[in-house]
């Protein structure tokens, strides 16, 4: 015992108790320092001693990308929560409920439109933290929903991917998204708009085999590990050691499967000055 807990009034001993909050610090995967988690959503969630990009919540990134910070977020179309009934250790209904009040959005997909450097542009943010960004019937429908919604209005659509593939729980209904989704990426191409693709980590399986390869520019964020079968399965099927930072956003440009890798801080500037480009717009005046 403690002289607070001895001494101390009960009524004090509560005004002096603080409650510290439990992500007050987060630790760097890279390189294992501690950053105030203040100081890092200020840096954009980019750890500032080691670069290393972590995830950014579909809010952040939005507020950071849109003319300051104000964009029209759309509406997600609506789909069967359960088609398959499916249910492992918990059902895959109550599971989609927990996701939800965990991240405050209705599915891996959210959608927004506003002015990126006086350019109005479609943009959807696919969020890792729902499921792993798993590809389901709700996010293939907002990814149509949204590129169809780019056709209408003649805007260039932008897409944010973050995912480790197609969604289980909903078996082939989940698979079809990947022609649905390439499907409506040749009719934004068929109406002339630019299709951006931002590949963040990690961007992996059915969706890199669909739409996240289908872009007209292909940027990348640094580190970003893309790819679609994991490293180590490959190598178990080749038997063959793998090269140095195989699948990492580095790699890829070196290879010629992305164009460009950019820091999460010049994102906006690049995005803008693509979109002018493909567009032909005239450029912003300083």
């Amino acid at each position: 015992m403690n002289w607070i807990s001895n001494v101390v009034p009960p009524k004090i001993r509560s005004f002096l108790k603080r409650d510290t909050p439990e992500n007050l610090w987060v630790k760097c995967p890279e390189s294992g320092a501690l950053v105030f988690h203040k100081d890092l959503e200020a840096n954009l969630f980019v750890v500032p001693s080691s670069g290393y990009h972590m995830r950014i919540p579909p809010k952040a990134r939005l507020e950071a990308l849109f003319d300051d910070g104000a964009y029209d977020s759309l509406p997600v179309p609506e789909v069967t929560a359960d088609p398959l009934k499916f249910r492992d250790i918990k059902r895959y209904t109550d599971r989609i409920k927990d996701y939800r009040a965990k991240t405050g959005v209705y599915d891996a997909v959210t959608l927004a439109a506003g002015a990126l450097q006086g350019t109005q542009v479609t943009v959807a943010v696919q969020d890792f933290d729902f499921l792993g960004g798993s590809l389901g019937m709700a996010a293939g429908e907002a990814i149509v929903s949204g590129m169809f919604r780019a056709i209408e209005k003649k805007t260039p659509f932008i897409i944010f991917t973050a995912s480790g593939g197609a969604r289980m729980q909903e078996g082939m209904f989940s698979l079809m998204q990947m022609p649905r989704t390439t499907v409506a990426v040749e009719r934004l191409k068929a109406a002339k708009l630019p299709y951006i693709v931002v590949l963040t980590n990690p961007t992996t399986g059915g969706v890199t085999a669909s739409y996240a390869m289908l872009g007209d520019i292909h940027v990348a964020e640094p580190g970003a590990v893309i790819g679609f079968a994991g490293a180590r399965v490959i190598e178990q099927t080749i038997r063959e050691r793998l090269p140095q930072g195989f699948q990492r956003a580095e790699y890829l440009r070196q290879h010629g499967m992305v164009d460009m890798v950019v820091p999460r801080a010049d994102m906006r500037e690049t995005l803008g000055r693509i979109c002018r480009l493909l567009t032909k717009a005239p450029a912003q005046a300083a």
